[in-house]
């Protein structure tokens, strides 16, 4: 791709060409769980509905270990391309794929001999455990094919292939699609079918990139003879791949905890939070898609040294996310009970689910400035920035929060403590901001 776009086009174009894509392939990802959603709730099963919602961190945590070879290298290979460096920028992107798959293979054997355990902390009781076990070990068993889509996903980018990036995610998304009642409904599969759904448009979506590795792109590749580890190229991968991992990871344990307070209370209010959580993935995918969209563009012109173009990126990109946020935000409120009646007709979960998914809208514009700080933190290769927001927001802060306003509040502060998080690791947020990265461009 012509490096006009990196280094020459105006901001706005370049951030759009870059960033739409993405926010278009996250959508895309989205459906694969909203589909499967969307089905299980035509069944009217609450407890069929809560145990897939139980298993959804599982999926989760697929997508961070992949994130941790796919947006660590991505973040590497950009500056090795904006300083020249397009070879060993190559033997990064094989050894990350190679990598990915040998971590899933790992992960699968561990997550399927632990299942028990595992589903009793995801908070599986004797209503939820046979659909919750069900979901869970399809989606283990996907594991390698899951996890190393999202390295070709992430650094085909960092070559401008935004599009074909996209395009993977849609193919496997339309199968998704094709075959969920099929499997749900038409062999009785239930929640197993939607997980070995997904599973099996992903192994679309892998020849798709492989495809693309193999005879499109000029600088990216997976020739497995030039696979090989080196040391200070792996510390430099991790060193932005694990707090991009934990990020997400953090985003599991989150949701867990969520549902583990949401409990007492009752299967209906953790079924209700399950749609919720998917519902509120439309806004939140968005502005998701806008922020890490960039990676590349700050990326290349922070390796490039071109601090003139990188601090205009920079305020383009905070204005453009908060003004999205505070615009999506406005509209999920509104729309809730009519969002939440498009994967449910049971009026008593709409009931219940629309404050839910209100609450969750508070803190959206905060999320927005968290996402765009920790991409620039991860673009930049600033390690311990991107790691101590990754820690916070569905981690650390948010443990904090969830069990003090849990307490003061009950039911309702249970609901209260993500946005309050939001609002918290915002304030972190901006402070390491302008400790590192704003110091920095000023010198």
């Amino acid at each position: 791709m012509n490096n006009d776009w990196f280094e020459k086009a105006p901001v706005h174009k370049a951030y759009f060409k870059f960033s739409l894509p993405v926010v278009c392939g996250m959508m895309i990802s989205l459906i694969y769980n909203m589909v499967d959603t969307w089905f299980i709730a035509r069944t009217g099963n609450t407890n069929l509905v809560a145990g897939v919602a139980l298993g959804a961190p599982v999926f989760i945590l697929m997508v961070a270990l992949g994130d941790m070879f796919g947006l660590g290298g991505a973040s590497v290979i950009s500056r090795l391309f904006g300083q020249q460096k397009d070879d060993e920028g190559r033997k990064i992107s094989i050894f990350c794929f190679y990598a990915a798959i040998i971590v899933g293979v790992v992960v699968a054997a561990l997550m399927i001999l632990f299942r028990l355990p595992i589903l009793s902390v995801l908070g599986a009781n004797q209503e939820t455990m046979a659909y919750a076990s069900s979901y869970y070990t399809y989606i283990v068993l996907g594991a390698p094919l899951i996890i190393v889509s999202f390295t070709p996903n992430n650094q085909l980018r960092t070559e401008g292939f935004a599009t074909q990036s996209m395009i993977g995610g849609a193919i496997g998304s339309v199968v998704n699609i094709i075959l969920d009642p099929i499997f749900i409904f038409g062999f009785g599969w239930g929640a197993a079918g939607a997980a070995i759904a997904t599973v099996i448009g992903y192994v679309c979506t892998d020849i798709y990139y492989i495809w693309i590795l193999l005879c499109r792109t000029k600088k990216l590749s997976v020739d497995i003879r030039e696979f090989r580890l080196v040391p200070s190229e792996l510390l430099q991968i991790l060193s932005i791949g694990i707090p991009a991992c934990i990020t997400n990871l953090m985003q599991s344990i989150g949701m867990t905890m969520l549902n583990r307070f949401l409990l007492p209370y009752g299967n209906d209010r953790v079924a209700a939070m399950g749609i919720v959580t998917k519902t509120n993935l439309l806004a939140a995918f968005v502005i998701i898609g806008f922020a890490f969209g960039t990676q590349p563009l700050i990326g290349y012109n922070y390796g490039a040294g071109n601090r003139d173009r990188l601090k205009k990126i920079l305020r383009f990109c905070y204005g453009f996310e908060c003004c999205i946020a505070v615009t999506i935000s406005g509209f999920m409120s509104l729309a809730a009970p009519y969002l939440l009646r498009m994967f449910i007709a049971d009026e008593h979960i709409v009931s219940i689910g629309t404050p839910m998914l209100r609450m969750q809208q508070i803190g959206m514009v905060f999320m927005s400035i968290v996402l765009v700080t920790t991409v620039i933190f991860q673009a930049a290769g600033k390690a311990w920035g991107a790691f101590l927001l990754s820690v916070s927001r569905q981690g650390a802060i948010f443990a904090v929060v969830i069990f003090t306003v849990s307490r003061w509040f009950g039911y309702n502060g249970v609901l209260l403590s993500q946005p309050v998080a939001d609002v918290l690791t915002a304030f972190l947020a901006v402070g390491l901001f302008l400790l590192s990265v704003y110091k920095e461009l000023k010198e």
